[in-house]
């Protein structure tokens, strides 16, 4: 990410604390970009005897707000991208489960194995079969078809569970997606999140039912770029910036690299701008617990080019044909 020709230490960032950030580090001209609009905070009051309706007893705690999606126009609802897979002959097995919305590839596999899977009536357990356009697939006894693809948006908000379902009956991602189902084409597709983000983690989430997409975006051969806004709770120190732009610093699970690190907020060091391209599970909480602070705030600004800009929190969207072209030309 160096506009220099010079050598530097891998992840180290030319970001000076301290001194103005300069043009040449994208990662801070990113952040200005992405928090220049920041609102502030505000405190939350406690309700009063004023709150109080009809002359009834003060409320104890105001209402939870409502979550809502959002109104699509009958335009945009025409112009929403949809992709239709093109099934050619002697197609894997695995791929097709894949396009059909039943699994990831990998998970295909293990279906197979499982023998739940028919080709024309016979059960198939064979790794690498191959199926042909005029086939019939079954699977756990129903036949298959291929899915439309759809590529949507999300900003997540915090106390949602990147999940399907939650065993402890937690709210999960899915339950704000409940308008867009409406808009897409029955039988309606089995859409997922692709990776994760922890329940007290906000920002960028895309979701879809492309099975072949999610599986490359989130394999660590990929190394897709992901930019998150930190909030600590206290200044992060010259010494341990340093530590952790230049991967000094070791967790229980190998170095954590950084790509790049910057302080969006000169006036504010407990504010950190930070890139990453690892898929490790709580990395930059455990990055920055293990220098003794603590993440009060953890927002994902960019996630593989797609960013949270004019969407507000709780809030999705269809993803544009030319996002989607994007996405798939990052992996190529």
């Amino acid at each position: 990410m160096n506009s220099d020709n010079s050598p530097k230490p891998k992840g180290k960032s030319s970001f000076i604390p301290g001194q103005k950030v300069e043009k040449k580090n994208p990662l801070a001209d990113a952040a200005k970009k992405y928090f220049a609009k920041k609102a502030p905070a505000l405190k939350k009051r406690k309700p009063k005897e004023e709150d109080a309706k009809d002359g009834g007893k003060p409320l104890k705690e105001f209402p939870k707000k409502k979550l809502f999606s959002p109104k699509i126009t009958k335009e945009e609802e025409e112009n929403t991208y949809v992709e239709i897979p093109k099934l050619t002959d002697d197609i894997r097995l695995n791929k097709y489960l894949s396009h059909a919305g039943v699994a990831s590839r990998r998970r295909a596999d293990e279906l197979i194995k499982e023998g739940k899977v028919k080709v024309n009536g016979k059960v198939v357990v064979e790794m690498g079969y191959k199926v042909k356009a005029k086939d019939n697939i079954e699977f756990e006894g129903k036949k298959l078809s291929l899915e439309k693809k759809y590529y949507l948006l999300l900003n997540k908000p915090k106390d949602f569970i990147t999940t399907l379902k939650d065993e402890k009956d937690r709210r999960t991602v899915m339950e704000l997606l409940r308008g867009a189902y409406v808009q897409m084409q029955s039988p309606a597709p089995r859409l997922y999140p692709v990776g994760r983000l922890d329940r007290n983690t906000t920002g960028v989430l895309l979701i879809t039912n492309d099975g072949e997409l999610a599986q490359k975006l989130t394999h660590p051969s990929s190394e897709i770029k992901k930019v998150y806004h930190v909030i600590l709770d206290k200044k992060l120190m010259k010494e341990d910036f340093d530590k952790i732009a230049e991967g000094g610093v070791v967790l229980e699970d190998g170095i954590a690299e950084v790509d790049e690190i910057a302080y969006p907020n000169a006036k504010n060091r407990a504010e950190v701008g930070i890139q990453i391209h690892t898929g490790k599970n709580r990395f930059i909480r455990r990055l920055f617990e293990s220098l003794g602070y603590e993440v009060e705030k953890l927002d994902r600004v960019f996630f593989a080019g797609l960013t949270k800009k004019d969407l507000p929190r709780g809030r999705w969207r269809f993803l544009t044909e030319e996002e989607v072209r994007l996405l798939k030309h990052f992996l190529n």
